[in-house]
């Protein structure tokens, strides 16, 4: 029955991404949601999508405790691993696709495993209270009660301007300007609360805070892309957690995933991965 399984995989590996902002533990959990899957009498499942949701919401669950206090110890500032945009499966909403972003998935590390969990059944694939409650194994006015805690605890979900053509050459301005070292040109695209931020795990080079402001990330992003300029990084557009991104390259080596953020006709964030095991399962 791996074509049940396989129906489901996509579904799966979004649910266990959203919950861990972390691909390749993703990846493990719904390895390890196939392995029971394996293990189970058929008859014992009466409908694949909603077992398998408890299954993979529970073994994230699991990880969550752990994963916070290595995020505790981790060098520098944290962000969630890349992820190509169509690996995530159909997002039909913008609501569905802010819930991919990478400032979304920093805002979740807010919250507790169970506010998480409630919080991502609920927003990002609006399962009901009696659902999530199944899923949980707690009570729908408990499930209630930890969405509303995570709602206030998250606050103000970002948004951004919807992929399109439009917003592509607002990006294509930005990167043309920050690799052409046109700090005129950089200063008009960005918006003068704009944040730069960097994720190198203390493996590689990067900004251990962030950069705030259009005159620092204007003379940070100058410099990076001097320095990536001198040894022959070459930039490529993807789409990259719902988002216009750049994949830079060194030869065959991915060395950065760069995430623009855009509202109102401004760059108003850069999320800069760098760390070369996050990049490796985007490679």
């Amino acid at each position: 029955m791996i074509e049940k399984f396989e129906a489901h995989r996509q579904r799966m590996f979004g649910l266990a991404y959203r919950m861990l902002g972390s691909a390749a533990e993703a990846e493990d959990v719904v390895q390890d949601a196939y392995l029971r899957w394996q293990g189970m009498e058929r008859e014992g499942i009466g409908s694949p999508g909603p077992w398998l949701a408890k299954v993979v919401t529970n073994l994230c669950l699991n990880r969550l405790t752990s994963a916070r206090a290595t995020r505790e110890r981790y060098v520098g500032f944290w962000l969630p691993d890349p992820v190509a945009t169509e690996a995530l499966g159909p997002l039909e909403t913008a609501e569905q696709r802010d819930s991919i972003s990478m400032a979304f998935l920093v805002l979740l590390e807010r919250l507790t495993p169970a506010e998480r969990a409630v919080f991502v059944l609920r927003e990002a694939f609006s399962y009901g209270y009696r659902e999530i409650a199944g899923v949980l194994d707690l009570s729908e006015a408990n499930c209630r009660q930890l969405h509303l805690r995570a709602r206030r605890r998250v606050g103000e979900r970002p948004r951004f301007d919807a992929p399109g053509e439009h917003r592509r050459a607002i990006v294509n301005r930005f990167l043309a300007a920050a690799s052409g070292g046109d700090l005129a040109g950089l200063e008009q695209v960005l918006a003068a609360d704009v944040v730069a931020w960097s994720d190198g795990g203390g493996k590689v080079t990067a900004a251990r805070r962030p950069v705030t402001g259009r005159d620092r990330v204007v003379r940070y992003v100058a410099g990076v892309m001097a320095r990536f300029g001198m040894v022959g990084v070459e930039f490529a557009h993807a789409e990259v957690n719902g988002q216009d991104a750049f994949l830079g390259r060194g030869g065959d080596e991915l060395v950065t995933v760069l995430v623009v953020e855009v509202a109102d006709d401004r760059v108003i964030g850069l999320r800069a991965v760098l760390n070369p095991d996050k990049l490796s399962h985007f490679q």
